[in-house]
């Protein structure tokens, strides 16, 4: 691990040499060998066409790909150089250092604005004292440019927002557990054009103080909010690199075509 360990010493998270599969012993694989850095305080967006791995490589980053019956990895994923696969490490410990937002709003439909807020944290035992909820609540919704729309509402049942509130107030959730890395798998992709400036202008926000791997379709989104841009194609990583050279001078013709349209 020293040389992972190395490789990785000056990024937050980094993949080294892997590989992720479905389906068991008949291995379907739908990353191979995929080696990545990422910077801290800043946002990768992850492009390429539809099922070349985009959402399995984030879900690996968390340990979410294992939750998946006959599904499996080999390689490396790095948090501040120590392998997040390891035995040693907790995996409910790492979801709370790497969240994750989905494609679609995913709020506790039974439970209040304020209920969905804080539940990570009652589930991983985070936070006691009702004050200090309370002031978790205020913190991450302001986080969130939500605090204002929803401040008077609290205790209103979550599924009463509009989509953009609902995918803001799962931003809020995964931020209210205080991780260091936030991956989002498509977070604006179901909804309209003033909800998804709404969410691109709060992932400019948030690079302030996390590192941000984005999954993305839309080209425009990429350019407006990343910094890096990293291109999929068939579950191997054909490029990387800062996302003004990814669009202008692409070192790869395959990601020249992916970029101008050609395909995808």
């Amino acid at each position: 691990m020293s040389l992972t360990a190395s490789v990785a010493a000056k990024t937050k998270i980094s993949t080294l040499r892997l590989s992720a599969w479905f389906g068991g012993k008949t291995r379907a694989y739908a990353l191979r060998d995929i080696s990545l850095n990422i910077q801290p305080t800043s946002v990768l967006a992850i492009i390429g066409p539809s099922g070349c791995g985009k959402s399995t490589l984030l879900r690996c980053m968390n340990r979410m790909h294992e939750l998946t019956p006959g599904a499996g990895c080999e390689g490396a994923v790095l948090l501040d150089g120590e392998d997040v696969y390891a035995s040693v490490t907790d995996p409910v410990w790492l979801r709370r250092k790497v969240g994750l937002v989905f494609q679609r709003a995913n709020v506790f439909p039974t439970m209040s604005i304020r209920e969905n807020v804080i539940a990570g944290l009652l589930l991983t035992g985070g936070a006691a004292a009702r004050n200090d909820l309370d002031q978790v609540v205020e913190t991450t919704l302001q986080r969130t440019a939500l605090w204002d729309e929803v401040k008077d509402r609290l205790d209103e049942n979550a599924t009463r927002l509009s989509g953009g509130q609902q995918q803001r107030l799962c931003i809020a959730r995964a931020l209210a557990v205080e991780p260091e890395v936030l991956l989002m798998d498509e977070p604006a992709s179901a909804l309209d054009p003033i909800a998804t400036a709404k969410i691109e202008e709060l992932i400019d926000e948030l690079k302030q103080q996390y590192t941000i791997v984005m999954v993305t379709h839309n080209m425009q989104q990429a350019i407006r909010v990343s910094d890096f841009t990293a291109f999929l194609y068939q579950g191997e990583l054909v490029e990387v690199g800062p996302t003004t050279q990814i669009f202008t001078q692409p070192e790869r013709r395959e990601t020249e075509d992916y970029v101008t349209g050609k395909f995808g």
